[in-house]
Formats: C-alpha cells, sequence, structure tokens
C-alpha cells in the first residue's frame, strides 16, 4: 500500500482529552504536520486540563459524547476531518461498576464512526484497541494472531470493536485500521476514585499517607509501555499500516504487579507495609507482548526504562496533589 500522510491533514482525536488521547494531540501539535487538530471527549475521565495547552497551541475541543453520530457526523463536516484517531473508551475498572456500558461504549463509538467512513465523510482511522482483547496469554509473547479471550466486558467491547472494524474494511473497502496498546502508565492517568489505574493509585496512596494495595498474588504480569513511548510508536506506525490489519504497541516490559507497586516504593522512599488485599475476579494473569510485526513495519526501537518512566510519573502526580 501507498504509505499515508498527515500532511496538512484536519485530525479529529476522539477522546482526545484522556490520558492517551491527550498525548496523541500533543504530538500532532508539536510536530507542526497536520493541518487542524479537533476533539471530541465528554470529560468522563478525561480532563480539560490535559489539552489546556493544546486548545492554546489551536486544537479546538467540543465537551460532547461520541456515542451521538449527529454530534460526531457535525464537527466531521465542519471541520472537513480527513483522519481520525479513535482513543474514547471507558476505564476498564468501569465493567465492575456499569458492565453493559463499558461493553456499549466502545462498541457504539466505533460503529458511529464507521458508519460515518462508509458513507464518505472522512478518509481514514485508526482505532486503538487494548491489549485486554486478548485475555491472559494462552502462549508468550502475543502476536496478532493470539485468540481473542476477553475476560471483562470492557475488553469483550474491544474485541467486538475491533471484529467490526475488519468487517466494515471487508464490505466496504475502508482505510481503517487497529493499534493494539499493552498496558500505559505516566502522565495524565486518572489516579482519583474506582477508575484509577494500578501506579497513579499506588503514587497518590503513598503521598497520601496511606498503606499500598497489592490485589492477589502480586504475580499476575503486566507488559508495562510509557505513554509517550506508545504515541510516538503510534505516530512512527501510522502511515504503513494496511487496512484491516492489527499491530501490538509493546515495548516488551513484562512486569508483575508485585514488582510495580515495589519499584514506585523504592523510587518514592516508601519503606513500610505493602499490604495484600483478595485478588479481582476476571483478572488477567500474564501478558507480553509480540513486538515483531511493529519492529518489521517501523524498525528497531527502545522503550523507557520503567524506572524512569516511575520517576516522571511520580513527579507528575505529586504537583497535583501537593
Amino acid at each position: 500500500m501507498n504509505q499515508r500522510s498527515l500532511d496538512n491533514r484536519n485530525v479529529l482525536v476522539v477522546g482526545g482529552a484522556g490520558f492517551i488521547g491527550s498525548h496523541i494531540v500533543d504530538k500532532f501539535l508539536d510536530e507542526e504536520v497536520v493541518n487542524q487538530v479537533i476533539i471530541i471527549d465528554n470529560l468522563f475521565t478525561g480532563k480539560k486540563e490535559n489539552v489546556e495547552e493544546a486548545i492554546d497551541n489551536g486544537a479546538v475541543l467540543y465537551i460532547d459524547d461520541a456515542e451521538n453520530q449527529e454530534i460526531l457526523h457535525y464537527i466531521i463536516k465542519e471541520h472537513d476531518i480527513d483522519v481520525v484517531m479513535n482513543c474514547a473508551t471507558k476505564a476498564l475498572n468501569y465493567s465492575f461498576i456499569n458492565p453493559a456500558h463499558a461493553f456499549m461504549t466502545n462498541v457504539t463509538v466505533l460503529k458511529n464512526l464507521l458508519e460515518l467512513q462508509r458513507k464518505k465523510e472522512f478518509k481514514t482511522l485508526c482505532h486503538l484497541s487494548s491489549s485486554e482483547a486478548y485475555g491472559s496469554a494462552q502462549y508468550k509473547p502475543i502476536d496478532e494472531h493470539h485468540p481473542l479471550a476477553p475476560v471483562t466486558t470492557y475488553a469483550a467491547g474491544k474485541a467486538s470493536a475491533d471484529l467490526m472494524l475488519q468487517s466494515y474494511v471487508q464490505m466496504f473497502g475502508l482505510d481503517a485500521f487497529i493499534l493494539r496498546p499493552f498496558n500505559n502508565y505516566g502522565p495524565r492517568q486518572n489516579f482519583e476514585g474506582q477508575l484509577a489505574g494500578v501506579v497513579p493509585s499506588t503514587i497518590k496512596k503513598i503521598i497520601n499517607g496511606d498503606t499500598p494495595e497489592i490485589h492477589g498474588t502480586g504475580q499476575q504480569t503486566r507488559d508495562f509501555i510509557y505513554v509517550e513511548d506508545n504515541v510516538n510508536l503510534i505516530m512512527k506506525a501510522f502511515p504503513m499500516v494496511s487496512p484491516g490489519s492489527v499491530v501490538n504497541i509493546t515495548t516488551d516490559q513484562q512486569l508483575s504487579i508485585q514488582r510495580v507497586v515495589e519499584t514506585i516504593a523504592d523510587v518514592m522512599g516508601y519503606k513500610k507495609t505493602i499490604r495484600k488485599v483478595p485478588g479481582r475476579r476476571a483478572d488477567v494473569s500474564s501478558h507480553r507482548g509480540s513486538a515483531k510485526k511493529l519492529e518489521s513495519i517501523i524498525g528497531t526501537f527502545e522503550g523507557t526504562p520503567f524506572k524512569n518512566g516511575i520517576i516522571a510519573t511520580v513527579e507528575w502526580v505529586k504537583k497535583r496533589i501537593t
């Protein structure tokens, strides 16, 4: 296939005030390649403060819900959108609060975008899936041929959306593809309430003088990737992924949850108790992604060492709590 270009394109980032989406917005603006960046976000977990600098630099924010196809249609028409980056989702933990909505958000937003793309309202769709769609590793490293075996409704929604995209590509010849990041962490990840990620929530507990926790044995593993690495790899892969294809986004840093929490404690100088609590139902036991396909597309690369990423994340959380 011919390489896609972002040169002088109008780009819509769906979920663009969220954790990953806001970093994608910043990357577009920093590289000064695209013509205009438009953001839609309902601020369910996204925050306006994540994109305030981007807005000052010319991005446009719509605080609205991409589950409403008419809103998406209006924005795409109004700004003559060429490329859509779909980062919209509800956090995995939301599956345990509202399982049906966690599933439907992933499916409905992508359905809306695919219908608009099918009607030629925009040209290219980059959909961000999740490694959670694979479920627990049946073999490692997990490549793109690994079965989809989700264990939460969040993950089932991701897997269903991915299959829907591939069927639309087969049926209508759309320029749409799937990037499947493994576990992101870093600045702007939510640290508040039930939807907080393990890294920022552990940092917050230590800052506040609370006891950090490990759910289950702590031996369950995830493949962690620093959010800026994730975004850099997405941008490098974007021009070259074939329509309908799936590409893992990973820097191959498989770590146990116990090691994650202990690394945070070490960085923060915490030497007290780390509490073990019962494990969560429907928890993935093991993840390590294969970067072989990604490397075949963009060449070799190195990721941010986990401890370095934790140091940067701790500093970011501290500035927002203390």
